[in-house]
């Protein structure tokens, strides 16, 4: 039966989470440099456009249509259009909101999903190669993943593995394939020798910001009713951002002598990425450890493991999405209760219990190899089909101008950073 309060909540949720997107546009343009602003806010926010078409016509179909040969990988066509979901009814998925509205809810989180990848290929990826990779990105790795984690009869799923609001869908998926995918582009000219600095900080913050908000309902609506584990959902992403913040001021006191701005809205950011696959699962003490632990890993990846290795992941989307969504994935594991949520058919590993912490290492694996060689499929065949970096002057003079004849500061005459 519908229930107007759930459907309430749930629409404001997708509203919520919808500004995300334009929300992550801004927080990336504040880390690039000046002569790239626009052209990182586009490469975000015409995800809002690609991502809704295509979910429409064939992308929730892929995704949560009925299991497609029983391989629990990809969604059959019956609901290509919305066909077949009505505005008033429920749906298969919840009960007390109708099935259009589950379809849009999970439509911002497909959109948002693409628009963390193209971070790591910021600065040097032409535009229309940007558009075609996104198109096909979504189509081979984002619907069959959500198939085979949330839809019914997926592969994942099966397996008893558990995935509140996005850790592996959403967060590994994003970070391993921007990991993939800047290694194939290749690094920026001049990366390694000389330094890259944010344009604009302030504007990072205002980004953050909007992240920060929509993420509870990124996590709360996961719940999909107003109920108590939609609290407890937002409870736990409270917790898990500020002790995610907190303990990254503490790492940069310790290593620097001194607490940056950038650095304390990087933690919130990784601890709201660490508690998702968790924050319906495990309890609030949890996720204050689970938040507290992420940023000291993160920090280890971003100041050491990516400049040992050399990768250029211009925007960090695997050393801050992947890596905190592998460690959220992995905590689930360790710390879901049955009694907060009886989708996990098993207690973690700490409360007594393998089984569950066995299906999450599991789940990792196959999303991390699903996502990791499918990225590397679609990059590599249009690496030989068309140019996907733009040319050396192109990239010298800087992509607001070369991609899109724009400046995001026409009137600035000094030099860029």
């Amino acid at each position: 039966m519908i229930n107007s309060g759930d459907v309430a909540f749930i629409l404001i949720c997708t509203m919520l989470v919808f500004f995300m997107t334009p929300g992550l546009a801004l927080f990336y343009a504040g880390m690039v440099r000046r002569k790239n602003v626009l052209n990182t806010i586009m490469s975000v926010v015409f995800c809002c456009g690609l991502a809704t078409v295509m979910w429409y016509v064939v992308g929730y179909s892929i995704s949560f249509g009925p299991d497609l040969g029983g391989f629990g990988f990809i969604g059959d066509l019956s609901n290509v259009f919305f066909r077949g979901i009505s505005a008033s009814e429920p749906g298969p998925y919840a009960s007390s909101i109708p099935g259009q509205l589950f379809a849009i809810f999970q439509l911002v989180f497909c959109m948002v999903t693409p628009a963390i990848v193209v971070g790591s290929l910021s600065g040097r990826m032409r535009f229309s190669a940007l558009f075609i990779f996104v198109t096909f990105w979504m189509l081979l790795v984002y619907y069959p993943m959500a198939h085979m984690v949330w839809g019914q009869g997926g592969l994942i799923a099966g397996l008893g593995a558990v995935d509140f609001a996005g850790g592996l869908v959403i967060e590994v998926s994003s970070g391993i394939s921007g990991l993939v995918a800047c290694i194939i582009l290749g690094s920026r000219k001049g990366y390694g020798i000389k330094s890259y600095h944010p344009h604009n900080i302030p504007l990072f913050v205002i980004g953050g910001a909007i992240l920060w908000v929509g993420w509870f309902a990124f996590n709360g609506g996961s719940a999909l009713a107003a109920n108590g584990l939609a609290v407890h959902a937002v409870v736990t992403t409270l917790l898990a951002s500020a002790a995610a913040m907190l303990t990254w001021m503490l790492v940069e006191m310790v290593v620097y002598k001194k607490v940056t701005v950038m650095g304390a809205i990087t933690g919130s950011i990784v601890g709201l990425v660490s508690i998702t696959p968790g924050a319906g699962f495990v309890p609030t003490e949890a996720a204050l450890f689970i938040g507290g632990v992420v940023s000291p890993i993160c920090f280890f990846f971003l100041t050491k493991v990516k400049v040992r290795f050399g990768y250029d992941d211009t925007l960090d989307a695997f050393g801050c999405h992947g890596i905190s969504g592998v460690w959220g994935v992995i905590a689930t594991g360790l710390f879901a209760q049955t009694a907060i949520n009886p989708v996990a058919q098993w207690n973690g590993l700490f409360f007594g219990d393998i089984q569950l912490f066995v299906a999450q290492i599991t789940a990792l694996l196959i999303a991390v190899l699903y996502s990791g060689t499918m990225t590397a499929v679609i990059m590599l065949i249009l690496k030989k089909v068309m140019a996907i970096r733009v040319a050396p002057e192109a990239e010298a003079l800087g992509l607001d101008i070369s991609e899109h004849s724009e400046e995001g500061y026409p009137a600035f005459s000094g030099i860029d950073q």
